[in-house]
């Protein structure tokens, strides 16, 4: 029996999820994301390394941006096979990607005007990425499997999804192929997520492995107590509104927004915060919460019993660009939750623009800023950054709250990995910037003594 996979994403980096499974003469891409970092950003609009109709199928781990968000190149260049997913990811994946062009499309519009202004033409991304009709042609590709159950893919190859706790509908894929009387499983990990956090369901033990892909995004470090959220939450809320400034929150759409409202309902439920007006503005996250309202038997039962029959006042869900504009010309303390999480476009943007530069505000990041992005230019203590074509000052308090984060950290993925039933014969450690995976891979060879290996953009590696 002879494979071969390819590292085409998140292999030295932690966006652009990427792989392709060669095996019993099919072309299986697992995840299809967008790289975010901004000195990786040219990748997005390259040719895919094989031509997309050549690939026989897509297998989508989950829908965040950085698995997902090339699906629409990738069909537009000539793949036409189906997008295995769960049913909560069909629907969640649908929703970003029509955000996601709706951004292109925007973003193109503006550079186009800011680059005339400046005399400066031909710049590639004066075009969107891709546009709102090329989203929708990925839309009827999608199919939905139930979780844990196994179906053919192809003649020899099964499939089957199981709970990894990341997001709404993310799940850990196990491949079985099947050659004569051999059998090698094949696991892709996605993104890993924690145990005992609101919302969503624990993850699922990995079971029998012969080769398996593992994230590392947090691999080298361990995050603050769960514990500790809501007291360090509702610190910043009031001493934000004891400086008369607004709370800046850069946030994802997808979980961590939800995440973030369950932590404010409890706060103003206990009132230990004032009862402040709460801006979502984000239509990508007011239409990820229906999803979840909708998929609410995918939901732990300690958010229902918690959340049952509450309602939050104050809060505002923004739907339009001019109720978003509205919110700058509030006077008096709010809370902003606004997307993108790591500040690469959105309407997050806009008011980092305005409340940047003042002192008595706060910027909170409660997710992971990957490298080069806007949002770990702040983090990181950048005096001034570029928003929109401006420089701006950074005057606001910048705040940080690890334990909101939906991805193990490496303590919570070694407990994962100790689940395999076996050593796997080999384990491929991804989707980490370079220090993190090799803090990783070190921690798994000290714990388990396994065979691992770190890939790079570009490796094949065949499997035997």
């Amino acid at each position: 029996m002879r494979m071969k996979l390819h590292f085409w994403g998140a292999s030295g980096n932690v966006t652009g999820s990427r792989y392709l499974l060669e095996a019993n003469g099919r072309n299986i891409l697992v995840d299809c994301g967008l790289y975010q970092e901004h000195d990786l950003k040219g990748r997005n609009w390259e040719d895919f390394q094989i031509p997309p109709a050549k690939i026989d199928c897509v297998l989508l781990t989950h829908a965040h941006l950085d698995h997902c968000g090339l699906l629409p190149r990738l069909v537009k260049q000539g793949f036409h096979g189906d997008i295995h997913c769960t049913p909560a990811t069909a629907e969640i994946a649908k929703i970003v990607l029509a955000d996601c062009a709706k951004i292109n499309e925007e973003d193109a519009q503006f550079k186009r005007k800011r680059h005339e202004k400046e005399g400066r033409k031909g710049v590639y991304d004066e075009q969107p990425l891709y546009t709102s009709e090329e989203a929708e042609a990925v839309s009827p590709l999608f199919l939905g499997h139930a979780l844990e159950k196994e179906f053919e893919l192809f003649p020899g190859i099964t499939v089957s999804f199981h709970e990894v706790g990341h997001i709404l509908g993310a799940t850990f894929i196990r491949i079985a192929v099947t050659e004569g009387d051999e059998t090698r499983v094949i696991v892709f990990s996605g993104d890993v997520g924690r145990e005992n956090m609101p919302l969503i369901r624990d993850p699922k033990p990995i079971g029998k492995a012969d080769y398996l892909l593992c994230e590392s995004t947090y691999g080298d470090r361990l995050h603050g107590k769960q514990e500790e959220i809501m007291p360090s939450l509702a610190a910043i809320v009031n001493r934000t509104v004891d400086a008369g400034g607004n709370l800046i929150i850069p946030s994802f759409a997808i979980e961590r927004t939800q995440d973030l409202l369950y932590y404010l309902a409890l706060l103003l439920k206990e009132d230990k915060i004032p009862h402040l007006q709460i801006y979502v503005d984000s239509p990508m996250a007011v239409k990820v919460t229906d999803v979840f309202h909708r998929n609410s038997n995918l939901l732990d039962d300690e958010t229902i019993t918690n959340l049952t029959g509450y309602r939050m006042p104050g809060l505002t869900l923004v739907r339009t660009i001019a109720d978003s504009k509205s919110i700058n010309r509030i006077r008096g303390s709010a809370i902003v939750i606004a997307g993108s999480g790591m500040c690469t476009g959105g309407r997050i943007k806009h008011h980092l623009l305005r409340n940047l530069p003042r002192k008595e505000c706060t910027v909170l990041f409660i997710g992971y800023q990957a490298h080069d992005t806007l949002g770990r230019q702040i983090i990181d203590g950048n005096e001034t950054v570029r928003i929109l074509g401006e420089e701006v000052k950074v005057a606001a308090r910048v705040e940080r709250i690890s334990g909101f984060s939906a991805h193990a950290d490496q303590k919570e993925l070694l407990d994962w990995l100790s689940t395999a039933e076996n050593a796997p014969r080999r384990l491929f450690v991804t989707h980490g910037e370079p220090e993190a995976s090799q803090a990783f891979a070190t921690a798994v060879e000290e714990k388990f003594h396994w065979n691992t290996t770190i890939p790079q953009y570009g490796d094949e590696v065949e499997l035997d």
